[in-house]
């Protein structure tokens, strides 16, 4: 997954924190290349004859696929211009799991490509995709370049949030995307500077032309947007031709949309191979999912688009165990024992069920006062399942309300309602304004939606069955309506 940045109101224990988790991975593709104006010329070649006419830069693409063997007068597949710009249009009836196209690994870009080049030496030390990224920006500008027709049908910049300028920015303010937006911006510019000074300057001979941050952000956009993962031994890869399809919601399923073949004794045998993961006419466009696990604000920042579906509204809720506390030992312990940490991040989304782990890690973190002795040595095998369930009123209350307290103030950070929005949707709106509106409008939902489900927990808390109860049920010391029985009653 790529990195997710989260940001909370302040409480007690749920953290207003920018997580900075520098491991990125880049899942693949995105709406490409946005012409201005359609050019109506004719392709010669007969896999592209067609009454819809193409740029030159992609006939000049297609003639170079043509001619290094990659496609044929039997590719089923041909690039046609889309409402999402470039795509992948089927010359013939396409059959569900129909092999669509086929790159060999000399063609892909990759780590191994960076390695085998003028700058692989250098670059050796890098972070996989700072090392691809100034491949890109250095092949982009060689006329000698085998990738030279292929760099000429991306484009300078996608709708990507981290494109924006400051006022479309300010559309998103309130929501959690703003942040990350920024948070990403200022780690592209910071490996920038530090590239720059370690690479780019001292190595003029290399890169004897200017790369300024600009283009370090193309290169990191076509890689965040365009690049695919999930390959055997291949994290990071960009693949001329199979990076023109295009994301649909009606592809519901990832599995074996696209795969490694061959292999032998040498790599360069490899093929990326794409399948349509459904069924397709002549005419139409193939699509692949490109992550089911995306929230609507991934999707935003990684390609430039969301979904009108509210299954991709999501909040990112951030708890953490306070160094303060003065069993926070006992409880990291805990935690770290049950799959979390300090911190913990939880992706809430729109009409879902709450994370599972979420009441038993807010349960923990409040967890004080009397009901301290669950975390004594003797319950530490148990008290997970004991977290479970409502612990105490005390504790039950305190976590209703410091969530509720959340809720309510990122609401307040954004400079609409929601209501204000859905007005706003009604109009003709830029392609921006209308993702920034769709993002937080969603977010304000689930905010909502989990204010109202700890509002009716509040309003349960004297009908909970508490730690207390159930262990004196256990011991037959309670009655099943709650009443202790015998002389114990007198010291409860």
């Amino acid at each position: 997954m790529a990195a997710i940045f989260s940001l909370f109101s302040s409480s007690p224990f749920v953290s207003p924190c920018i997580s900075h988790n520098t491991h990125f991975s880049f899942l693949a593709k995105a709406p490409l290349l946005h012409l201005k104006r359609p050019l109506f010329a004719k392709s010669q070649l007969a896999s592209l004859e067609t009454e819809t006419s193409l740029p030159p830069a992609v006939e000049t693409f297609w003639r170079w696929l043509f001619d290094e063997g990659i496609v044929s007068s039997k590719t089923p597949v041909r690039p046609g211009m889309v409402p999402e710009g470039l795509g992948l249009i089927a010359q013939r009836d396409i059959s569900r799991n129909e092999v669509v196209l086929q790159v060999p690994k000399r063609f892909w870009i990759n780590p191994d490509a960076v390695a085998a080049s003028e700058i692989g030496k250098v670059c050796s030390g890098l972070k996989p995709w700072i090392s691809v990224a100034l491949f890109l920006i250095r092949e982009r500008s060689r006329d000698e370049s085998l990738w030279k027709h292929y760099f000429k049908i991306l484009p300078e910049v996608t709708d990507s949030t981290i494109y924006w300028s400051e006022e479309e920015l300010f559309e998103l303010q309130g929501t959690q995307l703003l942040n990350t937006t920024l948070s990403v911006k200022e780690y592209v510019k910071s490996e920038f500077l530090k590239v720059e000074e370690e690479i780019i300057l001292p190595y003029k001979k290399l890169f004897p032309f200017p790369i300024t941050l600009d283009d370090f952000f193309w290169a990191f956009g076509m890689l965040r947007s365009r690049a695919f993962s999930r390959l055997p031994n291949e994290n990071l890869v960009l693949i001329p031709l199979a990076d023109l399809i295009n994301h649909s919601t009606r592809v519901t399923t990832e599995d074996n949309a696209y795969e490694v073949k061959g292999g032998g004794l040498f790599s360069r045998d490899y093929l990326f191979s794409l399948r349509s993961p459904l069924s397709v006419k002549t005419g139409e466009q193939i699509y692949i999912q490109y992550d089911l696990n995306k929230t609507n604000a991934e999707l935003a920042l990684d390609y430039g688009f969301i979904e009108p579906t509210s299954e991709r509204n999501a909040f990112t809720l951030t708890l953490g165990i306070s160094e303060s506390d003065p069993f926070f030992d006992d409880k990291l312990d805990v935690a770290e024992s049950n799959g979390f940490g300090e911190t913990a991040y939880f992706d809430i989304f729109d009409d879902r069920p709450l994370p599972p782990g979420l009441l038993p890690y807010l349960r923990l973190v409040a967890l004080g006062g009397t009901d301290a002795f669950l975390l004594e040595a003797l319950f530490r095998n148990t008290i997970w399942d004991h977290l479970q369930l409502p612990m105490s009123r005390d504790n039950e209350e305190l976590l209703c309300r410091v969530v509720r307290e959340a809720c309510k103030s990122a609401l307040a950070g954004y400079h609409t309602t929601i209501e204000e929005d859905e007005k706003l949707k009604g109009a003709n709106l830029d392609r921006r304004l209308a993702m920034a509106i769709g993002v937080r409008q969603g977010e304000k939902k689930v905010l909502q939606e989990l204010d109202r489900f700890f509002e009716e927990k509040e309003l349960e808390l004297n009908e909970l069955e508490y730690y207390q109860e159930r262990r004196l049920k256990e011991l037959g010391l309670c009655g099943e309506n709650g009443d202790i029985l015998g002389d114990l009653g007198k010291f409860m």
